[in-house]
């Protein structure tokens, strides 16, 4: 029914500025990890990650348009199964795309030719998909792990009933709070977080896997289910890798990707077993975290910049994001790094279905903004969450020098010697 292309011809068609390849496959794999065993993990470069999963949302269309995918370009597509590219082939007819390819040759021919170019996300390891922790809850050894111990982590935020009302097998929960402090929100001391993270199990060798669920207590989250919801994790594997633990993972969709997987539920609240030595001083990774000081030294240097990753109404004075806050506006210099549309979305950062959006996509945001790896790069937010996704995903692009200004908005706005802007900075009218 679909033009089926040989190798050579999409190779060819590589370099065309008309044509747009798009892989179907799962995120997962599109990052680097070789589900189907395939001799290279990551994707055709140049490729699009347009996962299939996604076929079954309304809005699906929107999602391929907001990609830059439009009905006047050649459309190439390549998965893993013949039947299921040739099924979201025909959801592109259907949304009136004609020029509609086939390529079914990447996992023989593409992945073995190492000739022929792919890209991957440079530490995809760190972002784990749901299988492969089912593997590990299974009692398999998919990560090559050489008896190195693993605590699987549930972070919320003062939310053990988001813990008990289901939750990963094998999973421990951890609060925020333990490695948060609630008077400043910034991490805790190193006494303190050395106490924390021993108490849950955890040292510097401990393979930790974190994911998220709510972030509220009492399940009063104003967002049930959104992206919100494992900002908590990736907060708590800042901290975790500041303070020096060495393998620090965070399962990509959060506790979502485990129930679209279909895995068994648990619903026992598990023991905690502590350890006696955390195995190193407390932090291990002191650049990953920038303080006032700091910071203020960033703003005038040509080398660092401050990217504020909060939503356009926070950051131009509309709202404070929280009702803790109370002054309204920006660090004067800072970048725009749009989180989303408040202060409790990521969904520029994320996919329809709460995984790591596109790599390429955010990096080009951020290119587009002037944000850039060539500088020391600390991000931040009002209390430091959405602050330590943006960083999380520039570590995990290999940018060399990424840090979280903790203290964010919160702790600037909180001296009232400090300086502030409100109202579309000149160079963005």
């Amino acid at each position: 029914m679909y033009i089926e292309i040989s190798t050579l011809e999409l190779n060819v068609l590589l370099s065309s500025p008309t044509v747009k390849i798009v892989d179907i496959r799962p995120v997962d794999a599109y990052n680097g990890w070789r589900l189907h065993g395939e001799a290279r993990g990551g994707h055709i470069s140049g490729a699009k990650s347009l996962s299939a999963k996604w076929a079954n949302y309304i809005d699906w269309i929107e999602i391929v348009r907001a990609k830059g995918i439009l009905p006047e370009h050649q459309i190439v597509l390549y998965g893993y199964l013949q039947e299921e590219t040739e099924k979201i082939a025909t959801r592109f007819s259907q949304a009136g795309y004609s020029k509609i390819k086939i390529y079914n040759h990447f996992h023989d021919e593409w992945t073995q030719n190492i000739e022929l170019p792919m890209d991957f996300l440079p530490r995809f390891q760190n972002l784990i998909p749901a299988s492969l922790v089912h593997e590990i809850v299974s009692g398999g050894n998919p990560l090559t792990l050489n008896d190195k111990k693993v605590v699987i982590v549930h972070s919320h935020y003062r939310n053990r009933d988001a813990y008990l009302s289901g939750h990963i097998p094998e999973a421990i929960d951890m609060d925020t709070l333990a490695l948060e402090a609630p008077e400043t929100w910034n991490r805790r001391t190193s006494e303190e977080l050395e106490q924390a993270l021993l108490k849950h199990g955890i040292t510097s060798d401990t393979l930790v896997i974190l994911y998220g669920k709510f972030m509220f207590p009492d399940n009063d989250d104003p967002f049930p289910g959104s992206a919100a919801g494992d900002i908590g994790a990736l907060r708590n594997a800042f901290i975790m890798m500041y303070a020096g633990v060495k393998d620090v993972r965070v399962l990509n969709g959060g506790f979502q990707a485990w129930i679209d997987a279909g895995y068994e539920i648990n619903y026992e609240d598990l023991p905690k077993i502590p350890e006696k030595n955390f195995g190193i001083s407390i932090p291990m990774r002191p650049e990953f975290a920038v303080d006032l000081p700091e910071a203020k030294e960033m703003l005038i240097s040509d080398d660092c910049d401050l990217v504020c990753v909060r939503s356009w109404p926070e950051f131009i004075g509309e709202v404070s994001g929280y009702n803790y806050i109370e002054k309204k506006g920006r660090i004067p210099g800072a970048i725009f790094g749009n989180c989303g549309s408040d202060a409790y979305h990521m969904e520029n950062y994320r996919n329809v279905d709460h995984t790591t959006r596109e790599f390429h996509e955010i990096e080009k945001i951020w290119e587009q903004a002037g944000i850039t790896p060539i500088k020391h790069i600390a991000f931040y937010c009002g209390t430091g969450w959405r602050g330590s996704e943006a960083f999380f995903n520039a570590w995990l692009m290999g940018w060399p020098r990424v840090s979280v200004f903790d203290g964010g908005w919160f702790e600037w706005s909180n001296d009232p010697e400090n300086p502030y802007e409100t109202g579309i900075p000149e160079n963005m009218n």
